[in-house]
């Protein structure tokens, strides 16, 4: 037996290739068949996807110029703008790894994403020069730095290399299944982000299953109103909608203007939108909603965290039967479960499903399974686990976190949960502590860390607690060192330097000790207790009614 005869499946053969569409190709696909169609709309700004072809190409070719090829990473911080989007499939057309970043990260936390994804080159936008500073004294550094618009730091402008190289035209490198594409940040339970691999041969099925389970009958038709950050979810959704032609439009300011956004979707006739439930409450609750023209949308999608149901009902009265939920994380690119429109019931009853959040996506295969890696019974928790050919590569040089996150092939998401008999999940808890605040996963663990850097803080517990508005707001109960105080503008004031806005505990309090279990260790289950039987989550209540 040969040794190609002995790595053969059972019954099979070696596949004679492995290699796959390279995801730039979307776009050169797009400017040929749909050359004058709208690709991306931004205020005044409307770019063909001939024209955007062109930009990708001209992008691709500094980068090129520039000693960027295959494997290598570049790293993006920017806000939502058409450089950003250009980037993107610029990057995946040399065959290089797309890094990007949420804008709302402090310099010291890019750095950080800079040296642990090995960066070669940087995008940065003109208004966070302290960022490409802290980046630049990275160690290693990337070998250089663009600017992205206006701004007085980097040795060029993304705009400018475009048009230098204007006319040029650079071809789709060779991908295979498993060549890398995206680096997608997640947030780990030590603080630190971990880089999720996505691949090309990966995002090619997430980018089918989505128009599948998410948006069916889509084409070039259609259009997708972009709310959320480029740099995460909102950039899958708006990669998938590529591949079938449909244009992009964004936001024309940094702001969430409700009033705009239903505007655009009125003039636009927008037909989809990605966001999380509470920008969702808002967008339903806004007087707006009422004085615009929406009947154009066919799937509002929402992700990220649960819907409480007298939220979900208004927006079903609100927008018809419209509604997407889908549970997926940043290593399944989303590809977990799924409850279509058809299944969002307004009436209350069984039919209704309250607090599932859907059935197993599309050639995904979801088990509940307990700490030995068995499958548990019907309507037994345990944690959610998943297996099929949206799962991502593995964390980028983090073999630790590997093997922690996979057991005998399957990919253990950490949310706890079950099933029922007709296979409808239902997410319990959180293996880990970590809690969702206005669709973006927060880690107590980075925040405890910060806080205890005060010199009179000992012991801290921070938590998620419910919250009407953001799904789930931070709360921080300290412990003073002996003879130490400290109040709660001063803990505040202290944080608000070390970390980004959206990670701030909403409230701090401070006890005389954290409760313990036998082995010494701060249970939040019993810190939650505590907070409830002292009235100190009592100001929640009222909120948002």
């Amino acid at each position: 037996m040969t040794a190609t005869q002995a790595s053969a499946p059972a019954g099979g053969v070696v596949p004679m290739t492995r290699r796959v569409m390279n995801l730039g190709h979307i776009v050169a696909q797009n400017g040929r068949r749909l050359a004058a169609h709208p690709a991306f709309v931004w205020g005044d700004l409307t770019l063909s996807w001939a024209d955007l072809d062109a930009q990708v190409s001209a992008l691709a070719a500094g980068l090129r110029a520039r000693g960027i090829g295959k494997g290598d990473r570049i790293l993006v911080h920017s806000k939502n703008c058409d450089a950003m989007f250009v980037s993107m499939f610029a990057t995946f057309r040399i065959g290089a790894v797309w890094v990007p970043t949420n804008f709302r990260l402090l310099p010291d936390e890019v750095a950080y994403l800079s040296t642990s994804s090995g960066a070669k080159a940087f995008l940065c936008h003109g208004d966070f020069p302290d960022h490409a500073a802290a980046v630049a004294k990275a160690s290693p550094a990337p070998d250089f730095t663009w600017r992205i618009g206006a701004g007085a730091f980097g040795e060029d402008e993304v705009g400018a290399v475009i048009a230098r190289h204007k006319g040029e035209r650079v071809a789709d490198v060779a991908v295979e299944h498993d060549d890398p594409c995206w680096f997608f940040f997640t947030s780990g339970t030590t603080g630190r982000s971990k880089a999720a691999v996505l691949t090309h041969g990966q995002m090619g099925f997430v980018i089918t299953n989505h128009l599948c389970d998410l948006v069916p009958g889509t084409t070039e038709a259609d259009c997708s109103l972009v709310v959320a950050p480029l740099s995460h979810g909102a950039g899958v959704h708006q990669l998938m909608l590529a591949a079938h032609g449909a244009a992009s439009i964004l936001l024309p300011t940094e702001r969430f203007d409700i009033d705009e956004a239903w505007r655009l979707i009125a003039h636009h006739r927008v037909t989809s939108l990605f966001t999380v439930p509470t920008i969702l409450k808002m967008l339903v609750e806004h007087p707006a909603v009422e004085q615009h023209d929406h009947s154009s949308l066919r799937y509002v999608i929402y992700a990220g965290a649960p819907m409480y149901r007298e939220d979900q009902k208004r927006a079903l009265a609100t927008l018809g039967s419209v509604l997407v939920q889908y549970f997926g994380l940043g290593e399944v690119t989303g590809n977990i479960t799924v409850l279509p429109p058809s299944l969002h019931v307004a009436e209350d009853g069984p039919q209704a499903r309250v607090g599932s959040c859907g059935y197993a996506r599309t050639a995904m295969q979801v088990q509940i399974q307990d700490e030995a890696g068995e499958e548990v019974a019907t309507g037994v928790q345990g944690e959610i686990c998943v297996i099929g050919p949206a799962v991502f590569a593995g964390y980028y040089d983090n073999p630790e976190a590997n093997a922690k996150s996979f057991r005998n092939g399957w990919f253990r998401t950490g949310d706890l949960g079950h099933m029922d008999e007709e296979g409808f999940v239902y997410i319990t808890g959180r293996a880990s502590d970590m809690y969702i605040s206005g669709g973006s996963n927060i880690y107590p663990r980075e925040i405890e860390e910060k806080i205890l850097t005060h010199p009179a803080i000992a012991e801290v517990a921070v938590l998620g607690v419910p919250d009407p508005v953001w799904g789930e707001v931070g709360v921080a109960v300290c412990v003073c060192r002996g003879g130490a105080r400290a109040d709660e503008a001063e803990i505040a004031g202290f944080l608000a330097e070390k970390i980004a806005r959206y990670k701030m505990p909403k409230r701090f309090f401070f006890w005389e000790a954290l409760p313990k279990s036998g082995y010494g260790k701060v249970p939040k289950r019993l810190v939650r207790d505590e907070l409830e039987a002292r009235g100190q989550l009592d100001w929640l209540r009222g909120q948002g009614s």
